[in-house]
């Protein structure tokens, strides 16, 4: 059973889990903001072990989205069911400057085997060593890989990224993207995340979802082989799909360099 949460009730929340094999599930859910509904009517579900990409213009609801099946918007109206165990990664990866690597990937954590895990998840995101850091100390990528190991230390049930490689340069995203693949498919646990980028959703995700105007307009499976790459012609398609779904019509132009060969005549194309 579901619980319906009523709307500008700061203590309701979204706290009954769903069924089984199912890690979230919104029905006619709605967020308004003034005059402004955000969310009108968003229905979602998002099955167990399965990797959901939410994609949108800024503006469009998506952190709201995922800062309501976080639990820390209350102020909505529909029915929620969402995993108990749930962790979320931000696009900053908020380390308590103050403590050690180790100490930020086990913080809030009481069992007794909390610094054992914690190690384990370390070198599991490829930090084998550095459990005595200090945050100051790491790279951008090197902190979000912390954020990923307090992430996934908990065994959580759901995962929500927001925008989580945002921040990055160009190479360490791509490193992040197959650690990121790597860790979901070892742990299995239901993914969510919010991103402006296409062909990161597209390099990751089991299922693509375009929000605007407050509800979903696009539910798109991916079912591109592994390793997925961005010459395919498949992967091309959906990109364009997808943009064309935000709005957004590329016009690919294509041209020879200077001084390029006709490879039929061997000789310079005429100008």
């Amino acid at each position: 059973m579901t619980a319906r949460t009523a709307p500008r009730e700061a203590h309701s929340a979204p706290t009954t889990s769903p069924e089984h094999g199912v890690a979230v599930r919104t029905s006619a859910l709605r967020r308004v903001f003034g005059e402004r509904a955000v969310l009108d009517g968003v229905d979602l579900t998002v099955h167990s072990g399965e990797f959901v990409v939410l994609l949108g213009a800024s503006g469009s609801g998506k952190s709201t989205l995922l800062k309501i099946l976080s639990g820390f918007d209350r102020r909505v109206e529909g029915d929620i069911s969402v995993a108990k165990r749930r962790a979320v990664v931000f696009q900053e990866p908020r380390l308590l400057p103050w403590a050690r690597v180790l100490a930020n990937v086990t913080v809030g954590l009481r069992d007794k085997d909390a610094r054992a895990r914690g190690i384990t998840a370390l070198a599991e995101v490829g930090l084998a060593g550095r459990e005595r850091s200090r945050p100051l100390t790491l790279s951008g990528g090197e902190a979000q890989r912390v954020a990923l190991a307090r992430a996934l230390v908990r065994e959580p049930d759901l995962v929500m990224l927001d925008e989580p490689f945002g921040a990055l340069d160009a190479l360490t995203r791509v490193k992040m993207h197959g650690l990121l693949r790597e860790l979901c498919e070892r742990h299995r646990p239901a993914v969510l995340l919010v991103t402006h980028d296409v062909d990161e959703a597209i390099l990751l995700a089991d299922r693509v979802l375009v929000l605007s105007g407050g509800r979903f307009h696009l539910d798109q499976p991916v079912d591109l082989p592994s390793p997925r790459s961005r010459t395919g012609i498949e992967f091309g398609r959906l990109r364009t799909r997808l943009l064309h779904e935000l709005g957004v019509n590329e016009q690919l132009t294509r041209y020879e360099p200077l001084g390029a060969t006709d490879t039929t005549t061997g000789t310079p194309p005429a100008r």
